[in-house]
């Protein structure tokens, strides 16, 4: 895995399968957090499915939110097949209330 962010204890890493997110995610890292995953896609070729996994994203956060539909739209603009989206369970709970679950390949995970 190669590091593209380590800040304020939100670590973004990339690797074969995809992104992965760790950490607090919150609007003052969420630009950052969200450029950099957007950079690192768009030197991807369209035929490479990604997963995107934020399970390790500890806290509930609009912020996450935000940076995976960044990428997500940023996916789509340049023809990558998002295969699944991993999410932590305070995220999966947040995204099944804002209604985007059925928007996004959201894996569930087992308890």
């Amino acid at each position: 895995m190669s590091r593209l962010l380590d800040w304020d204890g939100v670590c973004l890493e990339a690797g074969a399968e995809g992104l992965t997110v760790s950490g607090n995610v919150d609007f003052e890292v969420a630009a950052r957090l969200a450029e950099c995953g957007s950079t690192w896609l768009a030197g991807q070729s369209a035929d490479a499915p990604v997963t995107l996994d934020l399970t390790g994203v500890d806290r509930v956060s609009s912020a996450a939110l935000s940076v995976l539909l960044e990428w997500t739209r940023r996916a789509r603009a340049t023809g990558i097949t998002i295969r699944q989206v991993r999410l932590s369970a305070a995220l999966a709970r947040l995204t099944h209330v804002a209604g985007l679950d059925a928007l996004l390949p959201v894996v569930r995970e087992s308890a």
